[in-house]
C-alpha cells in the first residue's frame, strides 16, 4: 500500500518534470554557475579539490533553482501579464502554487545542506543570503516600488563568484569582491536594455522600471553612463594586477564595442538597437569572464 501512495504521489510530479525544471530558469542558472565557477578558477589556491567543486557547483546551482522558482511563485500574475513569461508554468497553470513552494524549499534545503555539509559553512550562509536577497528583498520589496530595483538588488545577482571563491578558499578577498562589483556594475545596463523594448509589458504589470517611470531618453542616458563606468571597474583587475595584458586587450575591445552599443541606443532608440544591446550585454560578460580566466592559466 505505502508502495503504491509513493508512485501515486511521484507520478504528477514525473509527468510534469520539464515543468519544474523550466520554474528554475536553466538559462539563469548556467550563467550563475559559469560566474561561481570562474570564482572557484581565479581563487588562489595551489589545487583545486574536485569533491569540493562539484559539491559546490551542484549547490549553488539547486539554491539557484529554488530561488528562481520562488521568484516564479511571487510574480505570477505579473508574468500572466507579459508576452516573456506568460508560457511559463505557473501563468499557464500547469503547476500549482503549493507544488511550486515545495519544489523551491526542497530545491533549496538541498543546495544548503550540501554546501554546508560538503564545502564549508560561509559558502552556505552566503549563498542563504543571496537566495533571500534575490527572492525577498528585490521580487518582494524593491521590485515593485522602486525604478532602482535593478540598481540596489544587483548585489544578488553578482554574488557567484564569491560564492565560487568562498567555497575553494573558505574566505573571500577584494578580488572575489572586485569579480561581483564587476557584475554589479553590468547588471543595470544589461536589464534596463531589455526594459527599454519592454516597457509597455512592465507598465501593465505595474513594476516601475525606469523605463515607465523616468521615459526611454532618460533610461538610455543611464545606460551609456553606466557602460563608463563598467568600463571603468573593469580595467582594475589589471590595475591591482589580478590579470595581465590579455585580459586588458580583451577588456578594451569588449568595453569599446558595449560602448559602441549604447552610445547608438542613446542617440537614437529602436526597438532593434535596444534587443542587440541586451543580447551583446550577455555574450561581453560571458567573454569578459573567460578572458580574464585564459590570461590566469595561460600567460
Amino acid at each position: 500500500m505505502e508502495t503504491y501512495s509513493m508512485f501515486a504521489f511521484a507520478r504528477p510530479a514525473m509527468k510534469h518534470a520539464g515543468e519544474y525544471v523550466a520554474l528554475t530558469k536553466p538559462r539563469v542558472i548556467t550563467l550563475i554557475v559559469f560566474c561561481a565557477f570562474i570564482g572557484m578558477l581565479l581563487a588562489p589556491v595551489e589545487r583545486l579539490a574536485l569533491g569540493t567543486v562539484l559539491a559546490a557547483t551542484i549547490g549553488i546551482a539547486l539554491v539557484a533553482g529554488a530561488a528562481a522558482a520562488l521568484n516564479c511563485l511571487i510574480e505570477q500574475k505579473i508574468d500572466a501579464v507579459m508576452a516573456r513569461t506568460r508560457a511559463r508554468p505557473l501563468p499557464r497553470g500547469v503547476l500549482s502554487s503549493s507544488a511550486t513552494l515545495l519544489w523551491s524549499v526542497g530545491l533549496c534545503a538541498t543546495g544548503l545542506g550540501i554546501l554546508l555539509w560538503w564545502v564549508n559553512p560561509l559558502t552556505a550562509w552566503l549563498t542563504l543570503a543571496t537566495f533571500l536577497g534575490y527572492a525577498i528583498v528585490y521580487t518582494v520589496i524593491l521590485k515593485p516600488l522602486t525604478p532602482q530595483n535593478i540598481v540596489i538588488g544587483g548585489l544578488s545577482g553578482a554574488m557567484p563568484p564569491v560564492l565560487g571563491w568562498a567555497a575553494v578558499t573558505g574566505s573571500v578577498s577584494g578580488e572575489a569582491w572586485l569579480l561581483a562589483l564587476i557584475i554589479f556594475v553590468w547588471t543595470p545596463p544589461h536589464f534596463w536594455a531589455l526594459a527599454l523594448y519592454r516597457t509597455r509589458e512592465y507598465a501593465a504589470a505595474g513594476i516601475p522600471m525606469l523605463p515607465v517611470t523616468h521615459g526611454s531618453q532618460y533610461t538610455r542616458l543611464h545606460i551609456f553612463l553606466y557602460t563608463w563606468l563598467l568600463t571603468a571597474v573593469t580595467l582594475m583587475p589589471f590595475v591591482i594586477r589580478m590579470s595581465g595584458w590579455l585580459y586588458l586587450l580583451v577588456a578594451v575591445v569588449l568595453d569599446g564595442i558595449f560602448l559602441v552599443y549604447t552610445w547608438q541606443l542613446m542617440q537614437k532608440y529602436s526597438e532593434q538597437a535596444a534587443k542587440k544591446t541586451f543580447r551583446y550585454s550577455i555574450f561581453y560578460l560571458s567573454a569578459l569572464f573567460s578572458a580574464l580566466l585564459l590570461d590566469h592559466y595561460l600567460v
